[in-house]
């Protein structure tokens, strides 16, 4: 446990070395707000992005740096015979077992908080003009509010939310809702943002949209 808290520590102390030195953008939203649909098109703007979602999945796939270890915590019925997190387990026993949740978060957040630096220096070497971390619960952490320089908040309503995710993760209107529960309020994100933005109409607005905020960020 100790080179974990190691880790997490190095990793937290990497990325305050890149403050001053490059604009870090915070980037965050409920589920299915389009969080990912906002740092794709960043991204073609020419934007470094680091989707801290997307590592956790990475690091829970088969082959990834948390499968022994949760396997170890938890048991192997957790994992699939592809060698993956049975996430859809996982996320029944974390909401019920609050125990389970920080045992999870104790062996994924520091493997996170690494890959995370390692992606934000690889990208700062590479010119990039500034810095986007796509955290899905980045209000909720406290830490990454003192690390960023500006926040983004992707917003829609709640039923917009709730019916993209159903039909993007195939889970029911009760599974959404509870994880809705265990996110920050959307008033709070939006009291925290520097600037939303709203996605609930065309790809054609959104784009204009993340234009605009690409012309601003590139001011910072």
């Amino acid at each position: 446990m100790a080179s974990t808290h190691f880790n997490l520590h190095s990793a937290q102390a990497g990325l305050k070395a890149l403050k001053g030195e490059i604009p870090l953008i915070g980037l965050t939203g409920g589920i299915g707000s389009g969080k990912t649909a906002v740092s794709d098109l960043l991204g073609e703007l020419g934007a470094g992005i680091i989707d801290t979602d997307l590592i956790s999945h990475q690091i829970t796939a088969p082959g990834g740096k948390a499968i022994p270890l949760i396997a170890k915590a938890f048991g192997a019925d957790f994992i699939d015979p592809q060698g993956a997190l049975i996430r859809s387990k996982m996320r029944t026993l974390v909401f019920e077992n609050p125990g389970a949740r920080k045992v999870l978060e104790q062996i994924t957040h520091p493997l996170i908080q690494e890959e995370t630096s390692e992606q934000a220096f690889e990208l700062a070497k590479s010119g990039v003009p500034y810095l986007v971390f796509v955290v899905p619960l980045l209000i909720e952490s406290g830490s990454w509010v003192n690390l960023i320089d500006y926040l983004v908040v992707v917003d829609c309503p709640e039923e917009v939310q709730i019916q993209r995710v159903m039909h993007r993760n195939n889970m029911t209107r009760s599974d959404v809702e509870n994880v809705l529960k265990a996110q920050t309020s959307r008033n709070a994100r939006l009291a925290a943002a520097n600037t939303v933005i709203e996605n609930q109409g065309s790809l054609d607005a959104l784009k204009s949209e993340v234009l605009s905020l690409h012309q601003q960020l590139l001011k910072i």
